[in-house]
């Protein structure tokens, strides 16, 4: 059985709390796996998720902070102490190579796995598989950050009414499907475009074109939220976003599922920043993260 959800596994922004780590965060897709942002601690997050590494396909690196990815020395040697079967690919900002090359080969272990480097120099197509094709954009932070973005293919959805009035039944329908014809009734004359799922994940950032681009009509955008409306000029000088910028975002987007994460340790009250995000206008569903959360791709329309 298909799965298609998130797995939230820390929350924290620069420094964990009591109930939060730092950040961590793996969708599943299907059979697929992509981890994003691991911090300090996620080989521990994901154990206690229920994770294992044999999950991991791709790990994405949005920027080379530590809450972002001083866990990818555990996780690395994880896959290797674990034999994982399948070659796994790590995405991160090329201007950081020598970050992950240092995280990489923290400290001795031996290598059972192959691990293909693909860094991200600009904005565009990084993969493009039969499940999906994701891309990278430029973000605004005091390092060079990109955020991703997943889109499923279009598909094709049959409406039974149409293939009763051609009298097409039974093994007729797949035979249909396969060739794209069948007859002279073509699959557009008896199907409609079912549109491609979409996930975004934008972490740190200041409001920039970057952010739009890579939720305009997702299903499940994960954002940051570090800071309450009240410190939005510390949001800027720093390069992060507020609750309400952030729900901004996501409303003008059509965004359908809505997680703010990457709360700062100085706000004790999670649900203000719920309040703000319904304040900004977003009227669609709203998950404010928390550690060892599961957020399903909402259902197609």
């Amino acid at each position: 059985m298909s799965v298609r959800e998130l797995v939230v596994l820390g929350t924290a922004s620069q420094v964990p709390t009591r109930h939060r780590n730092h950040n961590g965060y793996l969708l599943r897709w299907d059979g697929h796996g992509i981890l994003f942002d691991p911090g300090e601690g996620t080989q521990r997050q994901m154990l206690r998720a229920g994770v294992a590494a044999h999950d991991l396909n791709r790990i994405c690196v949005t920027h080379f902070h530590g809450d972002h990815s001083l866990g990818l020395a555990g996780v690395i040697q994880r896959i290797n102490l674990d034999q994982v079967p399948h070659p796994v690919t790590a995405h991160y900002p090329e201007s950081g190579r020598h970050y992950f090359e240092r995280l990489r080969y923290a400290t001795a272990y031996r290598e059972s796995v192959k691990l293909a480097e693909v860094p991200v120099a600009r904005d565009g197509v990084l993969a493009v598989t039969d499940a999906f094709t994701l891309e990278a954009r430029r973000l605004s932070h005091p390092v060079e950050s990109f955020g991703y973005r997943l889109t499923e293919p279009d598909g094709r959805r049959l409406l039974p009414e149409r293939l009763a009035a051609h009298g097409i039944k039974g093994p007729d329908v797949g035979r249909l499907q396969r060739e794209g014809s069948l007859g002279g009734v073509t699959l557009e004359q008896v199907s409609e475009v079912r549109r491609g799922q979409r996930f975004a994940f934008v972490m740190d950032t200041r409001l920039c074109d970057g952010v739009h681009a890579l939720a305009e009509g997702v299903d499940l955008l994960v954002i940051e939220s570090t800071f309450l409306d009240a410190d939005v000029r510390l949001a800027e000088d720093h390069g992060h976003l507020t609750a309400g910028q952030a729900a901004a975002v996501a409303r003008d987007a059509g965004v359908r599922h809505l997680v703010l994460t990457h709360f700062s340790q100085r706000y004790s009250d999670p649900e203000e920043f719920e309040r703000q995000a319904r304040a900004a206008g977003f009227e669609g569903e709203l998950s404010i993260a928390q550690d060892l959360m599961r957020i399903p791709v909402p259902k197609r329309t």
